[in-house]
C-alpha cells in the first residue's frame, strides 16, 4: 500500500519537474525566439507556410485568429466524414473493417476535431489504419489549435494597447511541430521498446496463457498512444484504451503515459508566467488548480483502496481494495490516480473501468469534468481558467468598491456577460442532455430509428447508477474529454446525434468567448497600478477564484450528482 502511494507521489512530481522548463519552452516558442530545433523544424514550417501560401509574419486580431480557427475545422470535418464513411474501400483496410453510418461518422468527426475522442465504436474493428492515422493527425491538429489559440490570449494579456495579437496559423504550426511532435516521437519510441505494435500489417496470432490460439488486432498503436495523452486527446487505438496491455504494456509505460496527461497543461500555466514575466501570476493559478486536483485525488485513491462495503457484507475480504474493473499490474492507488487526471484534464483515456469505481470516485471524476479547468485541456484548459479569473476580478472589484480591472485592463459589463455565458453554457448542454434522456428512459419512450428498442434499454444498470451513466456521458462530452460509464448503450443514433451537438458548442464557444474577452481587454487603454489595484497575484485573490468555481460550479451541479453518485453511495450502507 505504502509503495502504491510512493507511486503516486512520485508520478504527480515528476509531472511538475518537468513541465517547468517545458513552459518556458513553450514561452520562447510563442514568443518566436530562437531554439535548438530551428534548423530541424524551420525549414518543415517554411514548407508548410509555402505551400498553403500562408504569410507566418502577418499579423491578426482576435477576431481574424476565430475566423481562421473556424474555418479549418470545416474543412477538417468535411475531409473525416468522406473518409470515415469509406473507409471499407479505401487504402490500408488489411482486417476488412467496415465504413462508418453517418451518424457514427458525424459523432467520431465531431469528436476528433474538437479534442474529446469520445469513441463510440471499438478502434481496433471499427476503423481501418487510413482511419487511424487521419484521427491521428486529427490528435496533433486539435490539441495544437487549443495550444495555438491560448497563445493568442497570452498575447493579448501582455500588451499593454493592441489590436494584432500575433499569427494564429504560426502558432499553430509551431505548437505542433515544436511543442507536440518532438514529445509524441520520444514517449512513442519508449512505448515501442516496451511492447505497443507499431506495424501496418493485419492482425497476428498469438497463443494467451490458457494456450488458446487466438487472432489480436495490432497496427500503427504507439503513435497514437503518445499522442492521445500528450495532447490531452484520450481516444484509444484499442476499444479498451490503456487498460489493455498493448497500449499500456506494465509499470513504466503507466507512468510515463500518466504524466503525458498533465505535463502540458501544467507547463501552459508556467508558459503564461514566462511569457509574461509574472511568475507569481502563474503560481497563484498553479496553485488554485493543484488545490483542486488534490482535493479530488485524495478521496478518490481513499475510496478505491478502501474496497467496496457491500463486497465487505458478503464476507469477501478486499486485500488489494476494490479492484473491479482494474488492471492487477496498476492496482487502485495508479488507477485512481489516472482517472483524476484523466477528469480534471480533458484527456478522458481510461487505464481502468469508471463505470466500475465506487460511487463517489465517479462522483469526483465528474466534478473534474464539471469544473473543467483544474489544468484542463492543453491550451483549453487555461481560457476556462481565465473565464474564473475574470468573474472573481469582477466580484472582488465591486466588494472593494472599486472599478474592475486585471493586468492593467478595466472588466466592464461586456466582459462579464461574455464571461458568464461562457460559464453557464456548460451545466446548460450537461443538464439538459441529461435531463431529455432520463425523460426519455424514465418514460420508457419507443426510440424508432434513434434506437432500436424502447429508452430504457441502453441502460445496463437501472436506478441511481444508471443516471450516473447519462450525467457522465453528457459532462464528458461537454468538458470534452470522452471518457465514459461504458454501462451506457452509446453506439446508436441518438447518443451519436445528441453528444456530437454537445461536443461542437462546448468546444468552439468556450474557445470564442475568453479570446473575444481577451482581444477586447487588449485593445482598452491600459492603466497602471496604483496602491488601490487588485493584485491577482496573491494568495487571497487565489481563494477568491478558488471559491468562485466551488460556488458557481456547486450550484449548477450538485442537484445532479446528487440523483446519482450521492444517493448511490448511500445505499451501499444499508
Amino acid at each position: 500500500m505504502n509503495t502504491e502511494i510512493l507511486g503516486v507521489i512520485l508520478i504527480y512530481i515528476a509531472a511538475v519537474v518537468l513541465a517547468i522548463p517545458l513552459g518556458k519552452y513553450i514561452a520562447k516558442v510563442f514568443a518566436g525566439e530562437k531554439s535548438w530545433l530551428d534548423p530541424i523544424l524551420s525549414p518543415l514550417e517554411k514548407f508548410f507556410f509555402r505551400f498553403s501560401g500562408i504569410d507566418a509574419s502577418k499579423e491578426m486580431s482576435w477576431k481574424q485568429s476565430l475566423a481562421a480557427l473556424l474555418t479549418i475545422n470545416v474543412i477538417w470535418f468535411l475531409i473525416s466524414m468522406a473518409v470515415l464513411m469509406n473507409m471499407s474501400w479505401l487504402p490500408l483496410n488489411p482486417d476488412g473493417n467496415p465504413s462508418m453510418s453517418a451518424d457514427l461518422a458525424f459523432n467520431t468527426t465531431v469528436s476528433f476535431v474538437s479534442n474529446t475522442n469520445l469513441q463510440h465504436y471499438s478502434g481496433e474493428s471499427g476503423v481501418s489504419y487510413f482511419g487511424q492515422l487521419l484521427l491521428m493527425l486529427f490528435q496533433f491538429i486539435s490539441a495544437g489549435t487549443g495550444i495555438a489559440i491560448c497563445g493568442v490570449v497570452f498575447i493579448a494579456m501582455k500588451e499593454r494597447t493592441a489590436d494584432m495579437l500575433g499569427n494564429f496559423y504560426n502558432l499553430l504550426v509551431k505548437s505542433c511541430t515544436r511543442i507536440l511532435l518532438p514529445l509524441s516521437i520520444v514517449l512513442a519510441t519508449i512505448l515501442i521498446f516496451r511492447g505497443t505494435p507499431m506495424t501496418f500489417n493485419g492482425k497476428d496470432t498469438m497463443i494467451s496463457m490458457q494456450g488458446d490460439t487466438m487472432q489480436v488486432s495490432t497496427g500503427p498503436a504507439a503513435a497514437m498512444v503518445a499522442i492521445k495523452q500528450l495532447g490531452t486527446n484520450g481516444g484509444g487505438y484499442f476499444g479498451a484504451n490503456s487498460a489493455v496491455p498493448l497500449e499500456n504494456p506494465d509499470y513504466l509505460t503507466n507512468i510515463l503515459e500518466n504524466i503525458s496527461i498533465i505535463l502540458i497543461p501544467i507547463a501552459l500555466v508556467f508558459a503564461l508566467g514566462f511569457f509574461l514575466n509574472r511568475k507569481k501570476l502563474s503560481w497563484m493559478v498553479f496553485g488554485v488548480m493543484t488545490a483542486g486536483f488534490i482535493l479530488l485525488v485524495i478521496p478518490t485513491i481513499h475510496y478505491e483502496m478502501g474496497g467496496n462495503p457491500a463486497i465487505e457484507k458478503m464476507g469477501i475480504t478486499q486485500p488489494l481494495g476494490s479492484m473491479e474493473g482494474k488492471e492487477v499490474r496498476f492496482g487502485p492507488a495508479a488507477s485512481a490516480l489516472w482517472e483524476i487526471t484523466t477528469t480534471v484534464t480533458s484527456n478522458g483515456s481510461v487505464n481502468s473501468m469508471h463505470d466500475s469505481s465506487m460511487p463517489l470516485s465517479g462522483m469526483n471524476a465528474m466534478l473534474g469534468m464539471m469544473v473543467n479547468a483544474f489544468y484542463g485541456g492543453v491550451g483549453v484548459g487555461f481560457l476556462n481558467f481565465y473565464i474564473f479569473i475574470i468573474i472573481a476580478v469582477f466580484i472582488s472589484g465591486l466588494m472593494v468598491g472599486r472599478t474592475p480591472e486585471f493586468l492593467g485592463k478595466k472588466i466592464e459589463a461586456r466582459e462579464m456577460k461574455i464571461a458568464m455565458i461562457v460559464f453557464l453554457l456548460h451545466p446548460l448542454l450537461v443538464l439538459t442532455g441529461t435531463a431529455i434522456a432520463s425523460h426519455l428512459t424514465a418514460h420508457d419512450t419507443p426510440m424508432g430509428w434513434w434506437f432500436s428498442g424502447n429508452a430504457s434499454g441502453w441502460l445496463n444498470n437501472p436506478g441511481y447508477h444508471g443516471f450516473s451513466e447519462m450525467l457522465y456521458e453528457y459532462t464528458s462530452s461537454s468538458a470534452n474529454n470522452g471518457s465514459g460509464f461504458e454501462g451506457l448503450g452509446d453506439a446508436n443514433p441518438f447518443w451519436n446525434i445528441t453528444c456530437g451537438i454537445v461536443m461542437l458548442l462546448a468546444r468552439f464557444l468556450p474557445i470564442i468567448g475568453p479570446v473575444a474577452i481577451a482581444g477586447l481587454l487588449a485593445a482598452k487603454k491600459y492603466i497602471p497600478e496604483s496602491a488601490g489595484t487588485l493584485k491577482a497575484d496573491t494568495a487571497t485573490f487565489g481563494l477568491m477564484v478558488f471559491a468562485v468555481i466551488a460556488v458557481l460550479v456547486g450550484l449548477s451541479f450538485f442537484p445532479a450528482l446528487a440523483l446519482g453518485p450521492i444517493a448511490e453511495h448511500f445505499t451501499l450502507f444499508k
